[in-house]
């Protein structure tokens, strides 16, 4: 990693206690003016006071103490790299109590980030604009000077001066609202004081919505504000968050301790939500449900999104962590209990097997890598945070609180500071945990357990080798256990029955068989008396391992060929991804059509069993099973389902018989894998009609499947139109470099292109990592790599640097996995097409 910055924590001769904020900000002009007298404390005698501000700038500012008279600044000194400014005063000011005073202009920029302006479009088709907040991590200096770190809090006494016509919204409730003296087209809108908070918890929204109500059993105001006209899709964010803050308030013994709860969708919105304590933001997808256009897979979305910003409240908001180091325990915490509070919403859901796929198993993936990064990473100055909202600090951070539930069991729970809940928990188990846990959040990486038995006794012997970083065989799997080998009895095992390790596959670790337990454990899987998530972790492992050099692919796909009576839609889906990336590395080979007829023949006997319509009694998870087969088959070129998805395609478009939502996908993706210039002409048409968030992301997403050279490039120029949101872009970009060779060639040339564009709309966010890794993460060329560290090299992007590195190092591995096993595979594929002797 490049040389970390400098960095200096804010002094603490002078913090605040309470913050009185007022903000008036223009929706023509996209100004603001602020003023902010700030109750504060001087613990000692200075002659300046050191805040966070960036993009602001300071008209006047003053300093009153305590029953003395004002005294004025006399400069203030910008360091505008470290984002802080240092107030400069005549005098000391003595230690005791003050109110600093300070007026300010701002910006409402176009950067998803401080205070910000949101287009949105009225029901009447004109474009308007909303004021908005995101200040995680450290952007609430560029709404107001402030001391912006996560230990320092204070409480809060905001008013808003706003159109009299626009919703205003804050943390709190309102208490007053009056006509503004100096314009009547404006009122005054206060609100309560907050509770005692961190700055990047603090909110506000100006703008145009509806909103539904509702009241939890305990008591709680709860609305969800939704665009005008759409306050139906808000009923179903609404009745997950009635039901979710009672089931928080029994499980932290806590009541929610705000008098009500704001769930606002935003139109331009770079993360998926964000947790402000009392108003809570959301990208619309993120929250709006349709009864009639909105698919299973944006339902469960939605909920779990939901689940996850609401256990915020408690764990981060009303416990929050003192340094951002500790963003992995806010993170993984609520990454872990939103499928504990899902369960318990939607148990048809079978949450829980989905979060190996979904968390679990990605958490694995990235840490494999040399450049992963420990749970627990030290950090230092603000422009290193974004790089740790990160697959590790969520996914890997809820797997290992899922492991440590599963040791110590539900009844014992706490808050704070790692280091305290350790403590606390380990009172309360009576188990060492901070040694158990210490292991697993303070270094990279994970054990790999290598596993035989020996049958010629009683009982079987099951020696359990640990595989260790010195082993040249395993350089990509890290380990954290020391013991080179240990055997473990395992007794009244009958010579035909299978061991399966790691049970419920809860453990953070991989497991790699011998051939002869692999064997075994074939029939558990082709009868299904192994587990699902039991069954996706064996398979998962093992395309890990080939990835990693460990084993050979064809044996993944040997075993892959088992799961022919598999009925489980979350097993289907990790199958199914496994099988993407396998595809994008044989797309540089000359015989990637035997991989599309493999996986062909693997999805044809459940896409025939589940059809293409509904049948009565079918729920969830058979929805999305059959939206996941019929775009792998149609995708793979499979003929049935491409008449059938080109006869439903033209239906849908003439308005004879409109698609369900959860078939869209698959459909839209299939006509355009297979489709030409009009295919593309008539999806963009149906994008620009579409009234809904979601249904131009299903289209945004796919239109990157289309495969003549010609129309990829208008798709990637669509993605920097106007047609397409911001936070948006990305996805576009990132669906043609996943469709196909040309795609990824293409989309990097065009990332390259508009590289100035594109890091100026990002910058400093997780959207440009996410962007760079969309792009470049399947090139399988040694060559690339050198070419991709060039370029950044050249083009620097701080928030992304360890993406950068993850990336050429994932490269890297891509081109020794091909050299490695590409021949082996094209002859294993060619056996399975020979006619039999």
């Amino acid at each position: 990693m490049p040389e970390r910055r400098p960095f200096v924590r804010l002094p603490t001769d002078v913090y605040p206690v309470n913050y009185g904020l007022r903000l008036k900000p223009d929706l023509i002009d996209f100004t603001f003016e602020g003023k902010l007298e700030a109750a504060v404390e001087v613990t000692q005698g200075t002659n300046q006071i050191v805040m966070n501000c960036a993009d602001i700038d300071i008209i006047t500012a003053s300093f009153v103490p305590e029953g003395g008279d004002e005294i004025n600044a006399t400069g203030f000194n910008y360091q505008n790299e470290d984002e802080k400014v240092t107030l400069c005063f005549p005098s000391i000011l003595q230690k005791g109590s003050g109110s600093l005073k300070i007026d300010f202009v701002g910006e409402l920029n176009d950067k998803m980030k401080g205070f910000y302006r949101s287009k949105y479009m009225t029901p009447s088709g004109e474009n308007r604009y909303a004021a908005v907040t995101q200040f995680e991590a450290t952007d609430a200096r560029r709404a107001f000077p402030c001391w912006d770190e996560p230990a320092i809090k204070a409480t809060f006494d905001i008013t808003l001066i706003v159109p009299k016509d626009r919703i205003a919204l804050s943390n709190m409730n309102v208490f007053d609202r009056k006509p503004y003296p100096e314009d009547h087209s404006l009122v005054e809108v206060k609100y309560a004081t907050t509770p005692i908070m961190s700055t990047y918890l603090v909110a506000f929204v100006i703008g145009e919505y509806d909103f539904v109500e509702s009241q939890s059993s305990d008591g709680v105001t709860v609305r969800v504000y939704t665009p005008v006209g759409k306050a139906e899709q808000g009923k179903f964010a609404l009745e997950v968050a009635t039901k979710t803050l009672p089931f928080y308030k029994d499980y932290f013994s806590v009541p929610y301790p705000l008098p009500k709860i704001d769930l606002i969708a935003i139109a331009d919105f770079a993360a998926g939500a964000m947790e402000n304590w009392g108003l809570v933001t959301y990208r619309e997808t993120a929250l709006l449900i349709d009864p009639k256009n909105s698919c299973a897979s944006s339902r469960q979305w939605v909920a779990l999104v939901v689940g996850h910003e609401l256990a915020h409240q408690w764990f981060g908001n009303l416990v929050t962590m003192e340094w951002w180091t500790h963003l992995w325990l806010n993170e993984g915490f609520a990454s872990w209990i939103e499928y504990l509070c899902v369960d318990h919403c939607f148990p048809e859901y079978d949450i829980w097997t989905q979060f190996v796929s979904a968390d679990y198993t990605r958490a694995l993936d990235l840490d494999a890598l040399d450049n992963s990064h420990p749970i627990e990473v030290d950090v230092g100055h603000p422009s290193e945070v974004d790089e740790i909202f990160d697959a590790i600090s969520y996914s890997k951070g809820a797997s290992v609180i899922r492991m440590l539930h599963n040791y110590i069991g539900d009844e014992v729970r706490g808050h704070v500071q790692p280091a305290d809940l350790w403590e606390c928990l380990e009172q309360a188990s009576g188990k060492p945990i901070a040694a158990v846990m210490n292991s697993w959040t303070k270094q990279m990486g994970f054990p790999i357990i290598v596993v035989d038995q020996e049958q010629n006794c009683p009982n079987w012997m099951v020696p359990i080798s640990i595989c260790t970083s010195e082993d040249p065989s395993c350089t990509k799997m890290k380990v954290l256990l020391d013991q080179p080998e240990t055997t473990v009895n395992v007794t009244n095992i009958a010579p035909d029955h299978w061991i399966k390790i790691n049970p419920g596959t809860v453990g953070f670790y991989r497991i790699q068989y011998s051939s002869a337990m692999l064997e075994s454990l074939l029939p558990g899987i082709r009868d299904l008396t192994l587990l699902p998530v039991d069954r996706l972790g064996l398979q998962n492992d093992l395309f890990s391992l080939a990835r990693a050099g460990m084993i050979s692919t064809v044996e993944v796909l040997k075993v892959m060929e088992a799961f022919v009576n598999e009925p489980n839609y979350t097993v289907w889906s990790d199958l199914s991804c496994n099988l993407g990336v396998l595809s994008s590395l044989l797309s540089h080979t000359d015989f990637h059509e035997d991989i599309q007829e493999f996986i062909r023949n693997l999805f044809t006997p459940i896409g025939m069993k589940l059809g293409w319509d509904s049948k009565t009694g079918e729920g969830h998870l058979d929805a999305l099973l059959r939206g996941l087969v019929l775009g792998k088959l149609g995708k793979a070129g499979h003929k049935g389902t491409l008449e059938e998805a080109r006869r439903r395609f033209k239906e849908h478009v003439e308005g004879k018989q409109i698609l369900p939502a959860d078939l869209r996908s698959p459909v839209y993706l299939t006509v355009l894998k297979h489709g030409d210039s009009t295919t593309l002409d008539t999806m963009l048409k149906l994008h620009k009609q579409a009234d809904m968030q979601e249904e131009k992301n299903r289209i945004e997403r796919v239109l990157g499947a289309i495969p003549a050279p010609d129309l990829i490039q208008r798709v990637l120029n669509f993605a920097l139109s106007e047609e397409v949101r911001p936070q948006d872009t990305v996805s576009v970009i990132g669906g043609v470099a996943g469709s196909s060779k040309q795609g990824r060639k293409a989309a990097w040339k065009f990332v390259k292109d508009n590289w100035e564009e594109l890091h100026n709309r990002y910058q400093g966010g997780f959207l440009i990592s996410r962007l760079i890794k969309l792009t470049v993460d399947g090139f399988a060329i040694d060559k690339m790599a050198a070419e991709v560290k060039s370029f950044f090299e050249s083009h620097h992007a701080p928030a992304a640097e360890r993406t950068v590195q993850q990336c050429c190092e994932n490269i890297l591995l891509n081109a020794a996995w091909l050299k490695r096993d590409a021949e082996d595979i094209h002859q294993y594929l060619l056996q399975r097409k020979a006619p039999p002797v």
